[in-house]
């Protein structure tokens, strides 16, 4: 995370570098630079999960064309998970909660919330080393069923992630 606000900050233009230095103000231009962080984190995850989106359903089309339909609708209960989490994450809010914003997140919550996008990361590696254990698996159907309940898992797991990090803007968590 902290490369993404790095570069939101490294690219502020002369003025807010000028205004940072108002009494009040540097603190404002930080959220504002956290809150666009927190976009530009968004729309990486949201992408990383759109290809896996993409993967999973050329995965689908391999085994519609080698005749392993019984897959197919398994592997679906994944790719319905993977977009939905990818569709909150692209219309999920941004960040830290602005100057009027009638949610506040303070300092722990915000580090709370950087702990679930760390999370997405890592889950989207799981689920890229799962999909990769399907494509191995392709050749012997018996291993098949196991490996998909795996990608369903960690596809589900993404989405109450997802969740669990939104209750920290609703004060539940």
């Amino acid at each position: 995370m902290s490369d993404f606000f790095g570069r939101v900050v490294a690219d502020q233009d002369p003025l807010k570098k000028l205004a940072s230095h108002i009494p009040g103000f540097s603190g404002y231009v930080e959220r504002e630079s956290r809150r666009s962080a927190d976009r530009l984190l968004r729309e990486t995850v949201a992408k990383r999960f759109e290809e896996l989106y993409q993967r999973i359903s050329s995965i689908q089309s391999d085994f519609i064309s080698q005749g392993n339909l019984e897959f197919v609708d398994d592997l679906e209960k994944a790719a319905r998970q993977i977009r939905m989490f990818a569709d909150k994450v692209r219309n999920a809010t941004y960040g830290y909660a602005g100057l009027f914003d009638s949610i506040k997140i303070n300092q722990d919550e915000l580090a709370k919330i950087y702990t679930y996008d760390e999370a997405f990361f890592d889950l989207a590696d799981q689920i890229k080393n799962a999909l990769d254990t399907v494509e191995a698996a392709e050749g012997t159907p018996e291993g098949l069923p196991a490996t998909i309940r795996n990608v369903i898992t960690l596809s589900r797991q993404a989405v109450t992630t997802f969740e669990q990090r939104y209750e920290i803007f609703n004060g539940s968590k």
